[in-house]
């Protein structure tokens, strides 16, 4: 790649006692956006906060709101998510019938749409959606919880990804298991956001702003 990847720090693996501090911390330790996991116990095995919290949180930061919706149904909660300050707005090919309706919504709400694959889904699915989206997300573990181990077959498949996208302004994510070791594969097979979360919020914040240049394959203050 050209250009170092974005990092998305993922809030899931931050103190949630402290999480207008956590995300004070991590802007000011480099991240290039804020991922929110929202869930909802039913279609992941977890549940994390919702609309107001998000709006909550808003202003602690400038710094993009990457909201991954890991809900289903998540059309009902689009608007909600929108008017909380998500910038970007991302969900799941598997959690409804209706992937390009729920992708012309969020669009027409003035954020940026994106689509997330979970690791048994073929990038197939995302065929028919590639002109209405401005972000891909490629789940390289299944959602649900942080700390979960990289599924190395991930790599190839953001390749095909990027293959498919071509010429599209459309930003490959991936999410789960980054690390400074998975990290490099990834950036070579052409993803160019990179959700982070253990790897980040390790240690103190004084941590931080290693823990996210390492990922970025960077020395700190390099």
């Amino acid at each position: 790649m050209a250009h170092p990847p974005l990092i998305a720090p993922s809030v899931l693996s931050s103190d949630f006692s402290r999480l207008g501090e956590e995300i004070r911390a991590i802007d000011a330790a480099g991240a290039d956006w804020i991922h929110l996991d929202i869930m909802d116990g039913h279609f992941v095995p977890n549940i994390t906060f919702g609309p107001e919290v998000v709006k909550a949180v808003r202003h602690v930061t400038t710094k993009i709101f990457d909201v991954h919706l890991m809900i289903a149904p998540a059309d009902a909660y689009l608007d909600a998510f929108a008017a909380a300050g998500a910038d970007v707005m991302t969900v799941h090919a598997e959690a409804g019938p209706h992937l390009h309706r729920s992708l012309q919504h969020i669009r027409a709400l003035g954020k940026k749409a994106g689509v997330a694959i979970n690791p048994a889904t073929p990038e197939s699915a995302l065929e028919y959606i590639l002109d209405i989206v401005d972000v891909v997300l490629v789940m390289t573990v299944n959602p649900g919880f942080g700390g979960q181990s990289f599924i190395p077959a991930s790599v190839e498949k953001v390749a095909r990804v990027r293959r498919m996208i071509g010429a599209r302004p459309v930003r490959i994510e991936v999410d789960g298991g980054v690390s400074p070791d998975t990290a490099p594969a990834l950036i070579k097979a052409g993803a160019e956001v990179l959700v982070a979360g253990s790897a980040v919020f390790k240690g103190d914040a004084s941590a931080y702003a290693a823990n996210i240049a390492a990922i970025r394959g960077m020395r700190r203050g390099a």
